[in-house]
């Protein structure tokens, strides 16, 4: 199902902007040294999750120019939501207006991954969730990347914190977030390149000060 919703995928992306990059999860990128915009797609994001029905996964699409993410979809499929954003254009779901909650860290709940893909990663990760859950309420860890990032973008949660994710992970969640009024950044507090694969922290402007205090 990865493999056909991706081919799906580009087969429609490619027909619309012949000219364009199409990187993917599943596949080699196509049109490498193109001139056009670049396509990050995770045809499904959370495929443990899927494969064991239990329904909380995502088919995430950006598009990027110069670096930069200008427009973004994250869709549920179970929840039927459809998060979209443009940049400078603001966060939707279901075509109505998502921001970032107010809460403080003290009233935060984080959602975390576990980097599964890098085992030398262990340490860190459960050090970032340790430290996160003396600060804040509570943590989950639901086990899709891009849909996490929305849920901090619709005000749901507070705070989301991963030690390595894949462009195609985090591409589409970023614009989202930031456009919701949210911050994104790497572990060391600065803006990720989405072209390569970075650390990912992203909060509201009240939590995001707690990424200083962490010993990463």
């Amino acid at each position: 199902w990865d493999k056909e919703t991706e081919q799906f995928l580009r087969w429609g992306i490619s027909e619309a902007f012949p000219q364009d990059i199409i990187v993917g999860e599943e596949y080699p990128a196509a049109n490498e040294g193109a001139e056009g915009c670049t396509w990050y797609l995770d045809p499904i994001d959370g495929t443990t999750n899927f494969v064991r029905r239990l329904h909380y996964s995502n088919i995430s699409v950006a598009q990027a120019h110069d670096g930069q993410v200008e427009y973004a979809v994250v869709y549920d499929p179970f929840a039927d939501e459809l998060f979209s954003a443009q940049k400078d254009g603001g966060a939707f779901c279901n075509g109505l207006p998502i921001r970032v909650s107010e809460r403080d860290m003290a009233h935060a709940v984080f959602l975390c991954g576990s980097t599964i893909y890098d085992r030398s990663l262990t340490e860190q990760n459960f050090s970032l969730i340790r430290q996160l859950y003396e600060k804040g309420l509570d943590f989950r860890r639901f086990g899709a990347a891009a849909l996490d990032l929305c849920q901090v973008a619709a005000g749901r949660v507070e705070v989301f914190g991963e030690c390595c994710l894949s462009p195609w992970d985090y591409a589409a969640g970023s614009l989202i977030i930031t456009e919701a009024g949210g911050i994104v950044t790497d572990f060391t507090d600065t803006a990720p390149d989405v072209l390569r694969p970075s650390s990912v922290f992203a909060s509201n402007a009240r939590c995001h000060g707690v990424l200083k205090e962490l010993e990463l």
